[in-house]
């Protein structure tokens, strides 16, 4: 964990008692989106980063194909990032003002880690459909935001038309049976804001009761 309290999770101490496992369960229900524009430094130090990218190999991945993969932004690359989003606006809305196309290319400056999410959806194993290679990447990607929860950051998922600009898919070497699928982005919270309320368990929830007629 983070070793101080400004990541909203302090270290454990020589005085401190050991969490629970149901003080744990609790904790990763606290997750929420936090914004990129809300994310800001210190972002996860190298360990904590390699620390929350591991979490993503315990997802559930039938046949071991490992269909999800993960590509970091660093500072110096932002810029280009930067670039290719104003582009794709300007591909998709030719009346795209400076201000909008500034907007966009700010998106790339923001959470002090950034990183795009991608799915490999072929060829290879043809038996394991896509479905399950978007559910494995789903978990992983969980895995890593509930990791970075646990170690006091907060963190987002954000995704939009760029996702489908060639510009992109070239900038980030997206092959043809790939697919990107989101940005992830990491970083301490510095606003906290009230989200929505959790859906109520009947709203997800159902039992399977007996045929009827029997």
């Amino acid at each position: 964990m983070s070793s101080s309290m400004e990541h909203g999770v302090s270290s454990p101490g020589a005085a401190d008692p050991p969490v629970t496992e149901r003080q744990l369960a609790e904790l990763l229900h606290t997750r929420r989106t936090v914004l990129p524009r809300r994310l800001g430094a210190p972002g996860p130090t190298q360990p904590e980063l390699e620390h929350i990218l591991g979490a993503a190999a315990a997802a559930p991945d039938h046949g071991g194909l490992v269909p999800w993969r993960f590509v970091i932004v660093p500072p110096p690359q932002r810029g280009r990032l930067g670039e290719v989003l104003a582009r794709s606006l300007e591909e998709r809305d030719t009346a795209a003002t400076p201000d909008q196309r500034g907007m966009e290319r700010e998106k790339a400056f923001q959470a002090p880690v950034l990183m795009l999410a991608i799915v490999r959806l072929g060829p290879q194993n043809e038996q394991i459909p896509a479905t399950e290679r978007i559910l494995s990447a789903g978990c992983a990607i969980q895995n890593m935001l509930l990791t970075a929860t646990v170690l006091g950051y907060g963190s987002a998922l954000t995704s939009g038309e760029s996702l489908q600009s060639a510009e992109l898919r070239a900038l980030f070497g997206v092959e043809e049976h790939e697919e990107p699928l989101c940005f992830i982005s990491v970083g301490t919270v510095l606003a906290h804001k009230e989200g929505p309320a959790r859906p109520a368990l009947e709203r997800y929830v159902s039992q399977l009761g007996p045929v009827r007629g029997h």
